[in-house]
């Protein structure tokens, strides 16, 4: 195997340990909400559907660009002249968006849409990072600081 596709095979691993699905989780808070006042309500989880959740990482735009590279390197390898250009430019697009949907997959967490039951006769759904604490008729503590709602098992 050449350096240049070696190198790059290597950046993107590495960036596809970069995500943090942690933020989805009902278990972290960000920088911003410490130290705030939330309100606290109580519920039941009447209903919980296993769901994907996508990260806004911008690692897809690397494993697109590390993607091109790949795929501009490997087209080059191919034929000459201009059949050899024509490769790498074909080599360099299809990698591109091979990358972006590797990185697309590798950003995927295992999420839950719960439905929740507040003592108040009201419903809400919340969609968080998958819990195995999480199940129907399950007791549950919503925190919410006005734009993010934290569900935690009681």
């Amino acid at each position: 195997m050449n350096k240049p596709l070696l190198s790059t095979s290597f950046i993107i691993l590495l960036l596809s340990g970069c995500a943090n699905s942690d933020l989805y989780s009902g278990d972290v808070y960000r920088a911003g909400q410490a130290k705030q006042v939330q309100s606290v309500a109580y519920g039941t989880i009447v209903y919980a559907r296993p769901v994907l959740i996508q990260g806004e990482n911008k690692v897809d735009l690397l494993g697109g660009l590390a993607g091109a590279v790949l795929g501009g390197v490997s087209g080059n390898a191919v034929g000459g002249g201009k059949g050899k250009q024509l490769a790498t430019v074909v080599g360099g697009f299809g990698g591109a968006m091979a990358g972006e949907k590797i990185a697309d997959k590798m950003n995927q967490i295992k999420g839950l849409e719960l439905e929740i039951q507040k003592e108040d006769g009201s419903t809400v759904v919340v969609i968080q990072k998958a819990d195995p604490r999480f199940a129907v008729g399950q007791k549950v503590r919503l925190i919410d600081d006005g734009r993010r709602v934290n569900v935690s098992v009681l």
